[in-house]
């Protein structure tokens, strides 16, 4: 490996363990693993997503919905939602989503610009150049 590729790899590392280090991420890490060691609530899960998946396909393929379907669905998610293990599992999914997000946005950045992107940068402007800017 490259001086810099070494270099690149390390600053990565740095990177994961401040990201680890944060004590929102060691609650989303308990609320995953509180989820993966409860049975019925990862069944619940399970069911919900291959009832949705399946709906899904029905609507592409134009197959009608009947309402008890859509309803016993609807019953299903909101069980789903309403189980605080499986809530907090979803919330926590969620928010490690954001993070991936936010960090590959900023990588992306950074090579599209050559440079550290600025907040300017990552605020979702259109650019310099456009009239928008005051």
């Amino acid at each position: 490996m490259t001086t810099t590729q070494d270099s690149v790899q390390q600053k990565t590392r740095e990177l994961c363990q401040a990201i680890v280090d944060q004590p929102e991420f060691q609650q989303m890490r308990q609320q995953i693993d509180a989820f993966m060691s409860d049975e019925a609530a990862k069944l619940q899960y399970q069911t919900v997503m291959e009832k949705g998946q399946m709906l899904q396909y029905k609507q592409e393929t134009g197959s009608p919905l009947s309402n008890d379907e859509i309803m016993a669905f609807e019953k299903e998610r909101d069980a789903l939602v309403n189980n605080p293990v499986a809530r907090a599992f979803l919330d926590a999914q969620q928010q490690m989503q954001k993070v991936q997000e936010t960090v590959g946005q900023y990588v992306s950045k950074t090579f599209e610009l050559g440079r550290m992107p600025t907040d300017e940068d990552m605020s979702g402007g259109c650019g310099s150049g456009c009239g928008c800017h005051h």
